[in-house]
């Protein structure tokens, strides 16, 4: 078919490069452009568009990681298949195991650790919280009790930025913040127990949510990963009516949910009558391209709940998680909210101060400080594992988060559990992914979460070195 050659404007603020994904996105989800066509190469569409090769480049690559296209060689590029497809499957009897717990955190102190939770607080803005902490306190209406739901004000930022750099569909009237995950976890079991009684779940994943909604009395059903996120297939047979995924970055193993697929999400959303919870946390970390926008935002009143946090983006101290939710359940949610006497529990001071870090800008330039920070940490950790491991083990998760996924190739020298206890006694701490799993609680594979988040540029190097000398001798 003739492609029509995007109209760039020069004029514009936005680069050449995310005009160019726009239009094809938006063509390729509307069916303008079907699945098959090819897209012209890099040098020709740079050509007809009359700019350089690289606007096109990082176009290209944006929509390789969101699944919209494929590359092969000396084929070029071919646009995949978003269409709307896949049914009710019957129902399919499988095992219910139970959740697994969730590993408790590591006090100890290790000379290199590789754990997945920690942060980096070399670049915090301390000078910029203490004055805003500063101009709370002199405000004595702020000791009072505050909105159960959240501060307007910082529900109203939070819902500005994720219009614009999450692209959700969403008001300040659909945010719920709360102190913790297991909060609004727990709000989450109350407002659906009576259309919910089967939550699908990722296996292997995180288990605070399932772990939650096991206590409240749901049935939990593990669901596969192929090697593009969730197995459709298989949630419509197990009967799920509510399915918890993280799309953007799966966690443990960190693939991009297509676009296809999101969409194939939606319509057994739609057909069950169900719900999607969105675990998003840590889009706004994608160290090669530009993040990859929520699913959420896919569709106008989309039955997608969402959940994220300024746990890794500001500080887990702020005590700060929050959750948009679809329309239909605000009813739900004040209900509750009156029956219980829910009260705030996230600080007012917390949240205040951390409006005004928003609506200052702050935010936004921080964010682009810690995305350059781990961005180095993703790549060097890439570059050591390379150096030391080499052809001994195979990296995956890459590009975005705060964790790569290390998997030691045959003939590893023992279990993970082993293995792990060999780098503990060297002051080495790295997270065996066996804990992730539910459907196979006994795995001990040699597979290894190494998250570089807290680690120190400057030890990065040689705490792989020193692994790669107590795992390969």
């Amino acid at each position: 078919m003739m492609l029509l050659v995007p109209t760039l404007n020069e004029h514009s603020e936005i680069p050449y490069y995310i005009q160019l994904y726009d239009y094809f996105a938006k063509e390729i989800i509307g069916g303008a452009l079907p699945s098959g066509t090819r897209l012209p190469s890099i040098r020709r569409l740079a050509a007809l568009c009359g700019i350089s090769a690289t606007p096109v480049e990082l176009a290209y690559q944006q929509l390789l990681a969101e699944g919209f296209i494929a590359s092969k060689p000396r084929s070029g590029y071919t646009i995949l298949p978003v269409h709307r497809n896949g049914s009710p499957a019957e129902a399919e009897e499988r095992p219910r195991p139970a959740v697994r717990p969730i590993t408790p955190r590591d006090s100890r102190q290790y000379a290199y650790d590789f754990h997945m939770s920690r942060n980096d607080f070399s670049l915090f803005p301390h000078k910029i919280w203490r004055s805003l902490y500063q101009e709370q306190l002199a405000n004595p209406d702020l000791l009072q009790y505050g909105d159960p739901q959240g501060e307007p004000a910082l529900r109203g930022s939070i819902a500005a930025h994720l219009r614009q750099f999450r692209g959700l569909r969403c008001t300040e009237k659909q945010i719920v913040v709360g102190g913790d995950q297991y909060t609004l976890c727990s709000l989450l079991c109350l407002m659906l127990k009576e259309r919910v009684t089967r939550l699908g779940i990722e296996d292997p994943g995180y288990h605070l949510l399932p772990a939650a909604f096991k206590r409240g009395g749901y049935e939990i059903m593990p669901i596969p990963l192929e090697e593009d996120g969730l197995m459709i297939e298989k949630l419509y047979r197990s009967g799920a009516d509510a399915v918890y995924i993280s799309p953007s970055h799966q966690f443990p193993r960190g693939m991009a949910m297509p676009v296809a697929k999101r969409f194939a999400l939606l319509d057994w959303a739609r057909s069950a009558g169900g719900y999607i919870i969105e675990d998003d946390y840590d889009g706004e970390f994608r160290y090669h391209g530009r993040p990859i926008p929520a699913l959420q935002g896919l569709e106008a009143d989309s039955p997608v709940i969402y959940m994220c946090s300024f746990a890794q983006s500001v500080t887990p101290a702020l005590c700060i998680h929050y959750m948009v939710l679809p329309e239909e359940l605000l009813p739900l949610y004040h209900s509750l909210r009156s029956e219980l006497y829910l009260e705030h529990s996230a600080s007012r001071l917390h949240q205040i101060a951390l409006h005004y870090f928003m609506e200052r800008g702050h935010f936004e330039k921080h964010l682009r400080r810690m995305r350059l920070l781990y961005q180095r940490k993703h790549d060097l950790l890439l570059r050591s594992v390379q150096r030391y491991f080499g052809d001994a083990a195979a990296v995956s998760g890459r590009d975005a988060g705060f964790h790569l996924l290390l998997t030691l190739k045959p003939p590893a020298a023992g279990s993970a559990r082993e293995l792990a206890a060999a780098a503990e006694a060297e002051g080495i701490r790295v997270t065996p992914m066996s804990y992730t799993w539910c459907d196979t609680p006994d795995c001990d594979e040699p597979e290894f979460i190494l998250g570089f988040g807290g680690i120190a540029e400057d030890l990065i190097d040689e705490g792989i070195r020193r692994l790669a000398e107590v795992w390969l001798g």
